[in-house]
Protein backbone atom coordinates (compact mmCIF):
# COMPACT_ATOMS: atom_id res chain seq x y z
CA UNK A 1 0.00 0.00 0.00
CA UNK A 2 1.53 2.68 -1.30
CA UNK A 3 0.53 6.83 0.36
CA UNK A 4 0.68 9.91 -1.14
CA UNK A 5 2.54 12.61 0.37
CA UNK A 6 -0.14 14.48 1.79
CA UNK A 7 -2.24 11.30 2.67
CA UNK A 8 -0.83 11.94 6.52
CA UNK A 9 0.43 15.01 6.95
CA UNK A 10 4.03 16.51 6.75
CA UNK A 11 6.38 16.47 3.89
CA UNK A 12 8.80 13.48 3.14
CA UNK A 13 12.46 14.85 3.86
CA UNK A 14 15.68 13.04 3.47
CA UNK A 15 15.26 9.07 4.51
CA UNK A 16 15.56 8.63 7.94
CA UNK A 17 18.59 6.21 8.94
CA UNK A 18 15.84 4.07 11.24
CA UNK A 19 12.98 2.22 8.50
CA UNK A 20 10.64 0.35 10.11
CA UNK A 21 7.96 -2.53 8.57
CA UNK A 22 4.32 -2.17 7.96
CA UNK A 23 4.26 -4.70 10.78
CA UNK A 24 6.72 -3.22 13.08
CA UNK A 25 5.08 0.34 12.80
CA UNK A 26 1.21 -1.72 13.60
CA UNK A 27 2.96 -3.57 16.28
CA UNK A 28 4.87 -0.32 17.67
CA UNK A 29 1.69 1.82 17.94
CA UNK A 30 -0.56 -1.03 19.66
CA UNK A 31 2.05 -1.62 22.13
CA UNK A 32 1.84 2.31 22.73
CA UNK A 33 -1.85 2.29 23.24
CA UNK A 34 -1.37 -0.27 25.64
CA UNK A 35 -2.44 -3.34 23.97
CA UNK A 36 0.57 -5.47 24.32
CA UNK A 37 0.07 -5.61 28.15
CA UNK A 38 -1.73 -8.50 28.81
CA UNK A 39 -5.44 -7.70 30.86
CA UNK A 40 -5.20 -8.77 34.44
CA UNK A 41 -7.23 -11.15 36.38
CA UNK A 42 -9.01 -8.51 38.58
CA UNK A 43 -8.95 -4.51 37.71
CA UNK A 44 -7.53 -2.28 40.29
CA UNK A 45 -7.68 1.53 40.49
CA UNK A 46 -4.29 1.22 39.76
CA UNK A 47 -4.79 -0.75 36.51
CA UNK A 48 -7.43 2.04 35.20
CA UNK A 49 -4.87 5.04 35.84
CA UNK A 50 -1.63 3.34 34.01
CA UNK A 51 -4.43 3.17 31.10
CA UNK A 52 -4.98 6.91 31.37
CA UNK A 53 -1.08 7.47 31.46
CA UNK A 54 -0.46 5.36 28.22
CA UNK A 55 -3.05 6.97 26.36
CA UNK A 56 -2.98 10.74 28.14
CA UNK A 57 -6.63 11.24 26.18
CA UNK A 58 -9.52 9.69 26.48
CA UNK A 59 -12.69 10.81 24.61
CA UNK A 60 -15.55 11.44 26.06
CA UNK A 61 -18.94 11.61 24.16
CA UNK A 62 -22.50 11.35 24.86
CA UNK A 63 -24.11 8.87 23.19
CA UNK A 64 -25.13 6.03 25.08
CA UNK A 65 -26.90 3.11 22.59
CA UNK A 66 -24.34 0.67 24.32
CA UNK A 67 -22.33 2.41 27.08
CA UNK A 68 -20.86 5.81 27.30
CA UNK A 69 -18.08 5.82 25.07
CA UNK A 70 -15.11 6.45 27.59
CA UNK A 71 -16.00 3.60 29.61
CA UNK A 72 -14.91 1.42 26.64
CA UNK A 73 -10.96 2.23 26.13
CA UNK A 74 -10.56 0.81 29.73
CA UNK A 75 -12.19 -1.85 28.85
CA UNK A 76 -10.70 -2.53 25.39
CA UNK A 77 -7.42 -2.92 27.61
CA UNK A 78 -8.11 -4.33 30.33
CA UNK A 79 -11.47 -6.44 30.45
CA UNK A 80 -14.55 -6.52 32.58
CA UNK A 81 -13.80 -3.33 35.29
CA UNK A 82 -16.13 -1.83 37.39
CA UNK A 83 -17.03 1.67 35.88
CA UNK A 84 -18.17 2.81 39.90
CA UNK A 85 -14.52 2.75 40.00
CA UNK A 86 -13.49 4.77 37.33
CA UNK A 87 -16.02 7.54 38.37
CA UNK A 88 -14.17 7.28 41.86
CA UNK A 89 -11.46 8.40 40.16
CA UNK A 90 -12.78 11.10 38.67
CA UNK A 91 -15.16 12.30 41.11
CA UNK A 92 -13.57 12.04 44.27
CA UNK A 93 -10.68 13.15 45.95
CA UNK A 94 -7.53 12.80 45.35
CA UNK A 95 -8.73 12.88 41.44
CA UNK A 96 -6.48 10.93 39.00
CA UNK A 97 -8.55 11.82 36.17
CA UNK A 98 -9.85 15.30 35.04
CA UNK A 99 -11.83 17.12 32.52
CA UNK A 100 -10.77 19.29 29.64
CA UNK A 101 -10.91 20.08 25.56
CA UNK A 102 -8.35 17.93 24.88
CA UNK A 103 -9.02 15.74 21.61
CA UNK A 104 -11.94 16.76 22.48
CA UNK A 105 -14.43 16.48 25.63
CA UNK A 106 -11.85 14.13 27.81
CA UNK A 107 -10.68 12.69 30.60
CA UNK A 108 -6.77 13.15 31.36
CA UNK A 109 -4.29 12.92 33.91
CA UNK A 110 -4.41 16.11 36.21
CA UNK A 111 -0.41 16.34 35.40
CA UNK A 112 -1.92 17.33 31.61
CA UNK A 113 -3.93 19.83 32.64
CA UNK A 114 -1.87 23.02 33.27
CA UNK A 115 -0.23 22.03 29.60
CA UNK A 116 -3.43 22.97 27.62
CA UNK A 117 -3.30 26.78 29.01
CA UNK A 118 -2.33 27.01 25.46
CA UNK A 119 -5.57 27.06 24.74
CA UNK A 120 -7.30 27.83 27.60
CA UNK A 121 -5.62 31.65 27.17
CA UNK A 122 -7.43 31.24 23.38
CA UNK A 123 -10.83 30.67 24.56
CA UNK A 124 -11.96 34.47 23.32
CA UNK A 125 -10.52 33.86 20.12
CA UNK A 126 -10.78 29.62 19.62
CA UNK A 127 -14.00 28.88 21.61
CA UNK A 128 -17.28 27.82 19.90
CA UNK A 129 -19.14 30.87 18.93
CA UNK A 130 -21.88 30.87 21.74
CA UNK A 131 -19.29 31.25 24.07
CA UNK A 132 -17.26 33.88 22.44
CA UNK A 133 -20.62 36.03 22.47
CA UNK A 134 -21.39 35.61 26.00
CA UNK A 135 -17.75 36.75 27.03
CA UNK A 136 -17.77 39.59 24.92
CA UNK A 137 -21.56 40.70 24.74
CA UNK A 138 -22.31 39.66 28.69
CA UNK A 139 -18.86 39.68 30.70
CA UNK A 140 -21.16 40.72 33.72
CA UNK A 141 -23.06 36.96 33.20
CA UNK A 142 -19.75 35.09 33.19
CA UNK A 143 -18.52 37.09 36.34
CA UNK A 144 -21.99 35.98 37.69
CA UNK A 145 -21.96 32.23 36.78
CA UNK A 146 -18.01 32.61 37.64
CA UNK A 147 -18.76 33.82 41.25
CA UNK A 148 -22.09 31.37 42.05
CA UNK A 149 -19.79 27.99 40.99
CA UNK A 150 -16.79 29.36 43.27
CA UNK A 151 -19.44 29.79 46.45
CA UNK A 152 -21.99 26.94 45.85
CA UNK A 153 -20.16 24.34 43.46
CA UNK A 154 -20.38 21.60 41.98
CA UNK A 155 -23.58 22.75 39.97
CA UNK A 156 -25.11 21.77 36.88
CA UNK A 157 -26.33 24.64 34.57
CA UNK A 158 -30.06 23.61 35.24
CA UNK A 159 -28.84 24.58 39.31
CA UNK A 160 -26.88 27.71 37.92
CA UNK A 161 -29.36 29.04 35.97
CA UNK A 162 -32.13 27.92 38.37
CA UNK A 163 -29.79 30.15 41.35
CA UNK A 164 -29.27 32.98 39.16
CA UNK A 165 -33.16 33.07 37.75
CA UNK A 166 -31.55 34.32 34.65
CA UNK A 167 -31.94 33.80 30.66
CA UNK A 168 -35.51 31.97 32.16
CA UNK A 169 -37.70 31.99 30.22
CA UNK A 170 -36.10 30.69 27.32
CA UNK A 171 -36.71 28.89 23.48
CA UNK A 172 -36.33 25.05 23.87
CA UNK A 173 -36.85 23.83 21.08
CA UNK A 174 -34.40 22.27 18.45
CA UNK A 175 -31.22 19.80 19.57
CA UNK A 176 -28.93 19.57 22.15
CA UNK A 177 -26.54 22.85 21.01
CA UNK A 178 -29.49 25.19 21.86
CA UNK A 179 -27.88 26.28 25.26
CA UNK A 180 -28.98 29.15 27.01
CA UNK A 181 -26.68 32.43 27.77
CA UNK A 182 -25.76 30.49 31.16
CA UNK A 183 -24.55 27.45 29.94
CA UNK A 184 -22.52 28.96 27.07
CA UNK A 185 -20.89 31.23 30.16
CA UNK A 186 -20.03 27.62 31.86
CA UNK A 187 -18.49 26.35 28.95
CA UNK A 188 -16.62 29.53 28.14
CA UNK A 189 -15.07 29.55 31.64
CA UNK A 190 -14.59 25.85 31.91
CA UNK A 191 -12.90 26.48 28.13
CA UNK A 192 -10.57 29.16 29.55
CA UNK A 193 -9.45 27.11 32.62
CA UNK A 194 -11.18 29.68 35.22
CA UNK A 195 -13.30 26.33 36.24
CA UNK A 196 -13.09 22.59 35.94
CA UNK A 197 -15.69 19.43 35.99
CA UNK A 198 -16.26 17.72 39.18
CA UNK A 199 -17.48 14.81 37.52
CA UNK A 200 -21.04 13.94 35.20
CA UNK A 201 -24.37 13.68 37.12
CA UNK A 202 -26.39 9.64 35.84
CA UNK A 203 -27.86 11.70 33.41
CA UNK A 204 -24.47 13.24 32.14
CA UNK A 205 -24.07 16.67 32.94
CA UNK A 206 -20.98 18.29 33.23
CA UNK A 207 -21.20 18.97 37.63
CA UNK A 208 -19.19 22.48 37.51
CA UNK A 209 -16.90 23.53 40.27
CA UNK A 210 -14.26 26.16 41.43
CA UNK A 211 -10.70 24.37 40.32
CA UNK A 212 -9.55 24.29 43.81
CA UNK A 213 -12.25 22.06 44.56
CA UNK A 214 -10.77 19.77 42.02
CA UNK A 215 -7.45 20.13 41.25
CA UNK A 216 -4.60 18.65 43.09
CA UNK A 217 -2.55 21.41 44.82
CA UNK A 218 0.75 20.45 43.06
CA UNK A 219 -1.12 21.20 40.12
CA UNK A 220 -2.91 24.47 40.98
CA UNK A 221 0.93 25.62 41.86
CA UNK A 222 2.01 24.67 38.55
CA UNK A 223 -0.47 26.52 36.77
CA UNK A 224 -0.65 29.48 38.95
CA UNK A 225 2.94 29.88 38.63
CA UNK A 226 2.76 29.55 34.80
CA UNK A 227 0.07 32.53 34.88
CA UNK A 228 2.44 34.90 36.58
CA UNK A 229 5.15 34.21 34.44
CA UNK A 230 4.08 37.12 32.22
CA UNK A 231 6.38 37.84 30.00
CA UNK A 232 7.77 34.45 29.58
CA UNK A 233 4.23 33.11 28.03
CA UNK A 234 6.03 32.87 25.03
CA UNK A 235 8.82 30.54 26.50
CA UNK A 236 6.36 28.78 28.37
CA UNK A 237 3.67 27.93 25.70
CA UNK A 238 6.22 26.51 23.39
CA UNK A 239 7.17 24.83 26.18
CA UNK A 240 3.94 23.07 26.84
CA UNK A 241 3.72 22.20 23.02
CA UNK A 242 6.92 20.30 23.32
CA UNK A 243 5.88 18.54 26.60
CA UNK A 244 2.22 17.68 24.61
CA UNK A 245 3.78 16.58 21.38
CA UNK A 246 5.92 14.14 23.81
CA UNK A 247 3.68 13.32 25.19
CA UNK A 248 1.01 12.81 22.13
CA UNK A 249 4.34 10.60 20.51
CA UNK A 250 4.71 7.97 23.17
CA UNK A 251 0.83 7.41 23.42
CA UNK A 252 0.83 7.41 19.47
CA UNK A 253 4.12 4.78 18.73
CA UNK A 254 4.47 6.60 15.57
CA UNK A 255 3.12 9.21 13.35
CA UNK A 256 3.57 11.81 11.26
CA UNK A 257 2.79 15.59 11.71
CA UNK A 258 -0.60 15.56 11.23
CA UNK A 259 -0.60 12.39 13.59
CA UNK A 260 1.28 14.22 16.48
CA UNK A 261 -0.45 17.59 15.92
CA UNK A 262 -4.22 15.71 15.89
CA UNK A 263 -3.50 14.28 19.32
CA UNK A 264 -4.38 17.48 21.47
CA UNK A 265 -5.60 19.29 18.04
CA UNK A 266 -2.73 21.71 18.06
CA UNK A 267 -1.86 23.92 15.53
CA UNK A 268 0.72 23.46 12.46
CA UNK A 269 2.97 25.94 13.74
CA UNK A 270 2.85 24.54 16.96
CA UNK A 271 3.57 21.16 16.20
CA UNK A 272 6.38 21.95 13.47
CA UNK A 273 8.63 24.34 15.92
CA UNK A 274 7.94 21.71 18.91
CA UNK A 275 8.68 18.85 16.51
CA UNK A 276 12.59 19.90 15.45
CA UNK A 277 12.92 20.89 18.79
CA UNK A 278 12.51 17.29 20.42
CA UNK A 279 14.53 16.04 17.29
CA UNK A 280 17.38 18.36 18.08
CA UNK A 281 17.31 16.69 22.12
CA UNK A 282 16.82 13.33 20.98
CA UNK A 283 13.59 12.85 22.05
CA UNK A 284 12.08 11.94 18.79
CA UNK A 285 13.66 10.08 16.29
CA UNK A 286 12.37 10.25 12.67
CA UNK A 287 11.75 7.02 10.62
CA UNK A 288 10.33 5.96 7.31
CA UNK A 289 7.21 3.48 7.55
CA UNK A 290 7.14 1.27 4.57
CA UNK A 291 4.62 2.79 2.63
CA UNK A 292 4.48 5.76 3.63
CA UNK A 293 5.53 9.09 1.85
CA UNK A 294 5.14 11.27 4.57
CA UNK A 295 7.93 11.98 7.26
CA UNK A 296 7.21 9.85 10.39
CA UNK A 297 8.70 10.33 14.22
CA UNK A 298 8.96 7.95 17.24
CA UNK A 299 9.75 8.41 20.81
CA UNK A 300 13.16 7.68 21.64
CA UNK A 301 11.48 5.02 24.51
CA UNK A 302 9.36 2.92 22.01
CA UNK A 303 9.23 -0.50 21.77
CA UNK A 304 8.41 -2.60 18.92
CA UNK A 305 7.15 -5.96 20.03
CA UNK A 306 7.54 -9.31 18.20
CA UNK A 307 3.69 -9.85 18.70
CA UNK A 308 1.12 -8.70 19.82
CA UNK A 309 -1.48 -10.91 20.87
CA UNK A 310 -4.72 -8.32 21.81
CA UNK A 311 -8.11 -9.25 21.00
CA UNK A 312 -10.78 -6.07 21.58
CA UNK A 313 -13.67 -4.22 20.74
CA UNK A 314 -13.11 -0.96 20.48
CA UNK A 315 -14.70 1.86 21.37
CA UNK A 316 -15.69 4.39 18.04
CA UNK A 317 -13.75 7.25 19.83
CA UNK A 318 -11.09 4.97 20.82
CA UNK A 319 -7.68 6.86 20.55
CA UNK A 320 -6.38 3.95 18.44
CA UNK A 321 -8.62 4.84 15.48
CA UNK A 322 -9.02 8.85 16.00
CA UNK A 323 -7.08 10.35 13.11
CA UNK A 324 -8.60 8.18 9.73
CA UNK A 325 -5.79 8.08 7.28
CA UNK A 326 -3.46 6.87 9.70
CA UNK A 327 -5.89 4.20 10.32
CA UNK A 328 -5.90 3.38 7.02
CA UNK A 329 -2.46 3.39 6.64
CA UNK A 330 -1.49 1.60 9.52
CA UNK A 331 -4.29 -1.13 9.38
CA UNK A 332 -5.88 -0.76 5.97
CA UNK A 333 -8.79 -0.40 7.69
CA UNK A 334 -11.45 2.15 6.32
CA UNK A 335 -13.07 3.48 9.32
CA UNK A 336 -16.10 6.05 8.78
CA UNK A 337 -18.23 7.39 12.06
CA UNK A 338 -21.35 7.11 10.59
CA UNK A 339 -23.42 7.97 13.45
CA UNK A 340 -24.45 11.42 12.08
CA UNK A 341 -25.22 9.59 8.42
CA UNK A 342 -28.57 9.26 7.43
CA UNK A 343 -29.72 5.52 8.21
CA UNK A 344 -30.34 4.90 4.59
CA UNK A 345 -26.79 5.73 3.96
CA UNK A 346 -25.15 3.85 6.52
CA UNK A 347 -22.60 1.31 5.38
CA UNK A 348 -21.62 -0.22 8.39
CA UNK A 349 -24.00 0.64 11.17
CA UNK A 350 -24.87 3.44 13.59
CA UNK A 351 -22.47 2.63 16.49
CA UNK A 352 -19.32 0.48 15.05
CA UNK A 353 -16.85 -1.12 16.93
CA UNK A 354 -13.77 -2.12 15.44
CA UNK A 355 -12.59 -5.79 16.13
CA UNK A 356 -8.98 -6.02 17.10
CA UNK A 357 -7.33 -9.28 16.85
CA UNK A 358 -3.45 -9.86 17.40
CA UNK A 359 -2.15 -6.58 15.23
CA UNK A 360 -4.84 -6.45 12.78
CA UNK A 361 -8.35 -4.67 12.18
CA UNK A 362 -9.99 -7.39 11.33
CA UNK A 363 -14.31 -6.75 11.56
CA UNK A 364 -16.61 -4.48 12.64
CA UNK A 365 -19.25 -4.59 14.88
CA UNK A 366 -22.43 -2.40 14.61
CA UNK A 367 -24.04 -2.95 18.49
CA UNK A 368 -26.92 -1.82 20.83
CA UNK A 369 -27.32 -2.37 24.46
CA UNK A 370 -30.86 -4.12 25.02
CA UNK A 371 -31.20 -3.09 28.85
CA UNK A 372 -34.79 -4.01 29.13
CA UNK A 373 -34.20 -7.22 27.54
CA UNK A 374 -30.97 -8.22 28.71
CA UNK A 375 -29.59 -7.97 25.44
CA UNK A 376 -26.67 -6.91 23.40
CA UNK A 377 -27.88 -6.78 19.75
CA UNK A 378 -25.28 -7.41 17.06
CA UNK A 379 -27.35 -5.37 14.33
CA UNK A 380 -24.37 -5.97 11.77
CA UNK A 381 -20.96 -7.83 11.90
CA UNK A 382 -18.97 -6.95 8.92
CA UNK A 383 -15.23 -8.56 8.01
CA UNK A 384 -12.53 -7.60 6.66
CA UNK A 385 -11.41 -9.65 3.04
CA UNK A 386 -10.24 -13.25 3.89
CA UNK A 387 -10.69 -12.41 7.79
CA UNK A 388 -13.48 -14.69 8.92
CA UNK A 389 -11.02 -17.67 10.06
CA UNK A 390 -12.21 -20.10 12.23
CA UNK A 391 -10.08 -18.88 15.06
CA UNK A 392 -11.39 -15.29 14.43
CA UNK A 393 -14.73 -15.83 14.58
CA UNK A 394 -14.25 -17.86 18.21
CA UNK A 395 -12.43 -14.94 19.29
CA UNK A 396 -15.51 -11.98 18.45
CA UNK A 397 -17.33 -14.32 20.00
CA UNK A 398 -16.02 -14.49 23.27
CA UNK A 399 -15.39 -10.94 22.92
CA UNK A 400 -19.03 -9.86 22.43
CA UNK A 401 -20.16 -12.37 25.63
CA UNK A 402 -17.62 -10.65 27.72
CA UNK A 403 -18.77 -7.55 26.62
CA UNK A 404 -22.76 -8.60 26.93
CA UNK A 405 -22.13 -9.67 30.64
CA UNK A 406 -19.55 -6.95 31.31
CA UNK A 407 -22.51 -4.19 30.35
CA UNK A 408 -25.23 -6.36 32.11
CA UNK A 409 -26.56 -7.72 28.87
CA UNK A 410 -25.28 -11.11 28.55
CA UNK A 411 -27.70 -12.82 26.00
CA UNK A 412 -25.65 -11.62 22.71
CA UNK A 413 -28.26 -11.96 19.92
CA UNK A 414 -27.17 -11.80 16.17
CA UNK A 415 -30.13 -9.81 14.40
CA UNK A 416 -30.34 -11.67 11.10
CA UNK A 417 -26.95 -12.02 10.63
CA UNK A 418 -24.86 -15.36 10.88
CA UNK A 419 -21.72 -14.18 12.60
CA UNK A 420 -19.44 -15.86 10.04
CA UNK A 421 -21.11 -14.43 7.16
CA UNK A 422 -20.96 -10.36 6.28
CA UNK A 423 -24.10 -8.04 6.86
CA UNK A 424 -24.61 -6.38 3.31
Amino acid sequence: MTLRGGDLGGVAGPAPARRLTLPQARRMALAAQGFSRPRPEAVTARDLVRVLATVQVVQIDSVNVLTRSHYLPFYSRLGAYDPALLDRLRDRAPRRMVEYWAHEASLVPPSTWPLLDVRMRRAEDESWGGMRRVAQEHPELVSAVLAEVVARGPLTSREVERALAHDLPRERDGWGWNWSLVKNALEHLFWAGRITSAGRTSSFERRYAALERVLPRGVLQEAAAGRDRGAETALRDADHVRRLVELSARALGVGTLRCLRDYFRLTPQQVGAAVTDLVEEGALVPVTVEGWRAAAYVHRDAKVPRRVQASALLSPFDSLVWQRDRTRALFGFDFRLEIYVPAAQRVHGYYVLPFLLGDRLVARADLKADRATGRLLVRALHWEEGAATEEALAAVQRELSTLGHWLGVPDVVHEGVHPGRTAR
